[in-house]
C-alpha cells in the first residue's frame, strides 16, 4: 500500500516497528555484521498491511455473540460456523434445541439475528410454544427490537400495569401480549430485563469470542465511534481489550451526541470529552480529538431521511434535533476535532455537508477530515458535493449484498436500492474512502468487506450498479491505508513503510491476483501485531449451542452494559 514500493518480499522489524522494507538482499546490505534473525515462516503466504475494523462496537458485539445466534446470515466464529436462518420454522426447531440444550430451566436463553422483514412476525406465543418455563429474549436482527416469551416477562416482573405506566411514546412502542418492545419500549423495559441478558460473565464472554473472531478475520487495530460513558462497563471492556496478551489495539471515540445533550456549558463538554482519556490504558485507548455524532436513522428499519418518498409512504427519523445537531457540531468543530458522521439517507447528508459549509466558511479548517460514514443511500450530485468540502467516506458495502434485492422492492424501489454505498462515483470524483463492518451490522471482516465492494452481487446473486464496483486493490486500501486515514494514523498504521507500527495480515492468497469471486474465501494465517506474531485459528467446525456460565448480580453494570448497546442501534435501526 506504499505507492513509493508496490510489493516487497522482506520487511525488517526493530521494536515493533518497520525499520526497512524491499528484498532479503537489501535487508542484508542494511544490517551488514549487526546481529540479526531471519524468520522465513512466511515464505509461502501474502503479507498485506494490518487490516483495520476502524468501525465497530465491541459491547454490542459481546452481547450479540454471546447469544445463541439465528441471523439471516452465515457467521463463522472461532467456535465454528453458525448457518443462516432458513425460514421461521428453521428459526423456531433451532431455538428449541437450544432451549433443550441447557439443564437449568431458569437459565435465560438471548437469540440474536431473527428479521421479520425476512422470517415473518416473531410473537410471544410463539416463543412460548418452545419453552414456558425458561426465559427466553430474542433480540431482532435490527437490534432495535425484542421479544420475550411469558417467562421472561416473568422473570423481569414486567406486566400490564407496568407497561401501562410506560411514558406515552414507550407505551405505543410496545405490545405485551405479543411480548413485543421496539424504540422506546426497548429502552423503557430496559430496567427490568437487564439482568436477564446483559450480565458481567455474559459482556465478558462476549468480548473474548468478539476477540478472536476479529483476530482470526486478521484485524490488526479497531476502534469504536461512540465509546462507553459508564465507567464500569468500560472498565469491563478493559478487562478484556486492556489485557497484553490482546492481539489488536482498540481506541474509542467521543459519543459528542450523549456529552452534548447532558451539558448545556459549551467548555464542559469538551473538557468532559477530554477527560475520558483516564478511562483506558494498556491496549486500549481514546481517539486523541475525534468525536461521533448522528444525522438520521439506519438502513435495517428503513429510518433513514431521503429526499424522495419511500414506496409505502412511511417516514424516516432525525437521531439528533436539529438545533442539536449543529450545536454538538459546532462545538467540536471549534476545538478541532475530526468529526465521524452516521448518515444513511439522501436528506440526511444534505443535513451533514449543509452544517459542514456553514461551519468551513464561519470558522475555515484545513484537512478537517470529516468522516461520513455509512453513506447507504445519496444522490449523485452529492458526492461532487463531498470532493468540494473536504469530507470523506466510510462506507458499509455489506448494505448491497444483504439488503439490495429486498429494498428494490419495499421501501427504495430497485434505483436507489442498487445505488446504494456509491464507491464507484467516490473513486471516478477523486473523494478519499474506506470500509467498515458496524459489527455486528455486519461481519467483522475486512475480506468478505472487500468481496462486497469489489463484487457487489446481492444475496440473489446479481450483480447491484455494476458501474458502482471497484478494484481490488481499493477495495484493499480500504481496509488498510484509507481506514487508517479516516483515524488519522495514516502516519503509524495501514501501509509496509518503515517507520509505522510492524502490524501485518498474513494470508494464503494474494487478493490482488485471485478471482473477484474468491476473495472471501481466502484463509487468514494470523496476524503480526508490532512485531508479534499471533497465529489465527485453526479449523473450522459447525458450532453447537454452548450454554452460558450462571447469571451475575450487578444490575447497575447490566443496564448500563444494555442502555449503552442500545445507544448504539439506536441509530442503527
Amino acid at each position: 500500500m506504499d505507492p513509493v514500493r508496490p510489493s516487497a518480499n522482506a520487511v525488517a522489524v526493530v521494536n515493533g516497528r518497520i525499520l526497512a522494507v524491499g528484498s532479503l538482499d537489501d535487508m542484508r546490505l542494511i544490517f551488514g555484521d549487526q546481529p540479526h534473525r531471519i524468520d522465513d515462516r512466511f515464505g509461502d503466504k501474502v503479507v498485506v498491511p494490518g487490516f483495520i475494523a476502524q468501525h465497530d462496537h465491541p459491547v454490542l458485539a459481546a452481547l450479540t455473540m454471546s447469544s445463541e445466534i439465528l441471523s439471516i446470515e452465515d457467521w463463522v466464529l472461532p467456535s465454528g460456523t453458525v448457518r443462516a436462518v432458513k425460514d421461521k420454522r428453521d428459526f423456531i426447531e433451532r431455538l428449541t434445541r437450544a432451549a433443550n440444550a441447557r439443564s437449568d430451566p431458569n437459565e435465560p436463553l438471548v437469540s440474536w439475528g431473527y428479521h421479520p422483514a425476512f422470517y415473518g412476525p416473531l410473537t410471544r406465543e410463539d416463543l412460548d410454544a418452545v419453552s414456558s418455563e425458561r426465559p427466553i429474549l430474542v433480540w431482532a436482527r435490527s437490534c432495535h427490537e425484542m421479544i420475550l416469551n411469558g417467562a421472561a416477562l416473568a422473570a423481569g416482573g414486567v406486566t400490564q400495569a407496568v407497561v401501562d405506566g410506560f411514558d406515552d411514546t414507550s407505551r405505543k412502542q410496545s405490545n405485551f401480549d405479543e411480548g413485543r418492545f421496539w424504540e422506546q419500549g426497548l429502552f423503557a423495559v430496559l430496567p427490568h430485563i437487564a439482568p436477564l441478558a446483559a450480565t458481567p460473565e455474559r459482556l465478558r464472554a462476549g468480548l473474548e469470542l468478539s476477540r478472536d473472531y476479529m483476530h482470526a478475520k486478521g484485524i490488526t487495530f479497531g476502534n469504536e465511534p461512540g465509546g462507553i460513558l459508564s465507567k464500569p462497563v468500560q472498565d469491563g471492556v478493559n478487562a478484556v481489550f486492556s489485557s497484553p496478551d490482546m492481539p489488536f489495539r482498540w481506541s474509542f471515540i467521543v459519543d459528542a451526541k450523549s456529552l452534548v445533550a447532558a451539558h448545556d456549558d459549551d467548555a464542559e463538554v469538551i473538557a468532559r470529552s477530554e477527560a475520558l482519556a483516564s478511562w483506558y490504558g494498556g491496549m486500549t485507548s481514546l481517539a486523541p480529538r475525534q468525536a461521533k455524532l448522528f444525522s438520521d436513522g439506519a438502513i435495517y428499519s428503513q429510518l433513514m431521511q431521503v429526499r424522495e418518498p419511500y414506496l409505502d409512504d412511511h417516514h424516516g427519523e432525525w437521531m439528533m434535533d436539529k438545533a442539536l445537531f449543529e450545536r454538538a457540531f459546532r462545538i467540536y468543530w471549534d476545538a478541532g476535532y475530526q468529526l465521524h458522521v452516521h448518515v444513511n439517507g439522501d436528506a440526511g447528508l444534505d443535513r451533514v455537508l449543509d452544517t459542514l459549509e456553514a461551519n468551513l466558511r464561519r470558522n475555515p479548517r484545513y484537512d478537517h477530515r470529516t468522516v461520513i460514514v455509512h453513506f447507504a443511500v445519496s444522490a449523485f450530485e452529492q458526492v461532487e458535493r463531498i470532493r468540494n468540502l473536504g469530507a470523506i467516506v466510510s462506507g458499509n458495502p455489506y448494505y448491497v449484498t444483504a439488503l439490495a434485492d429486498q429494498y428494490a422492492e419495499v421501501g427504495l424501489g430497485p434505483a436507489r436500492a442498487d445505488a446504494m454505498v456509491r464507491l464507484g462515483d467516490l473513486s471516478r470524483a477523486g473523494v478519499r474512502w474506506s470500509l467498515h463492518s458496524d459489527m455486528p451490522m455486519a461481519p467483522a471482516d475486512p475480506l468478505f468487506l472487500m468481496w462486497c465492494a469489489v463484487n457487489r452481487v446481492t444475496a440473489s446473486g446479481r450483480v447491484a450498479a455494476p458501474d458502482q464496483r471497484i478494484s481490488a486493490e481499493e477495495a484493499l486500501r480500504g481496509v488498510t491505508i484509507e481506514a487508517a486515514y479516516s483515524l488519522k494514523m495514516e502516519s503509524e498504521i495501514g501501509s509496509l513503510v518503515p517507520g509505522k507500527r510492524a502490524n501485518m495480515t498474513i494470508l494464503d492468497r494474494n487478493p490482488l491476483a485471485v478471482a473477484p469471486m474468491e476473495i472471501r474465501d481466502i484463509a487468514v494465517w494470523g496476524t503480526v501485531m508490532e512485531g508479534r506474531v499471533i497465529p489465527g485459528s485453526k479449523g473450522k467446525r459447525d458450532a453447537s449451542a454452548v450454554p452460558a456460565g450462571p447469571g451475575g448480580t450487578a444490575p447497575a453494570f447490566d443496564r448500563a452494559a444494555l442502555r449503552h448497546a442500545l445507544n448504539v442501534v439506536h441509530a442503527h435501526r
